[in-house]
């Protein structure tokens, strides 16, 4: 006796078939069935990450908090204008899972931010600049 069975595989569906062996250690190898290929589904499109400016030029007397790690910045909580001190939070980087909490390396006003939220860096990369 034959049974059909749908099978799903790395998210596509096959139809098998499977022949029940009534006699105790009978084996009966299986004939293959030309079958056409399944339908592939499209994955629902993910929206694009936001890019990352070209590198914007600090403004002269700034010193630029650049990005320890590449990752992806999660939140920025500072505006262009705003008075740091020296080891406020300046945005989050999300790296490798974890949530890195960027903070000022000094005392200052910020003279420009250079990353929005949700936007790629790497290593290396001027995130703020602080006057």
């Amino acid at each position: 006796m034959i049974k059909k069975y749908n099978v799903t595989v790395n998210g596509k569906s096959y139809e098998v078939e499977v022949e029940e062996i009534k006699q105790a250690g009978a084996y009966t190898p299986p004939v293959p069935v030309p079958r056409a290929a399944p339908a592939v589904q499209a994955a629902p499109a993910k929206p694009a990450a936001p890019i990352a400016p070209p590198p914007a030029a600090v403004p002269e007397g700034a010193s630029a908090v650049k990005a320890p790690m590449p990752g992806t910045i999660m939140s920025v909580k500072v505006n262009a204008g705003d008075t740091v001190k020296r080891g406020d939070d300046l945005l989050i980087l999300e790296a490798m899972k974890m949530e890195n909490e960027i903070k000022a390396d000094r005392d200052g006003t910020v003279a420009a931010v250079h990353v929005t939220q949700g936007a790629s860096v790497n290593t290396g990369d001027t995130l703020i600049s602080i006057g």
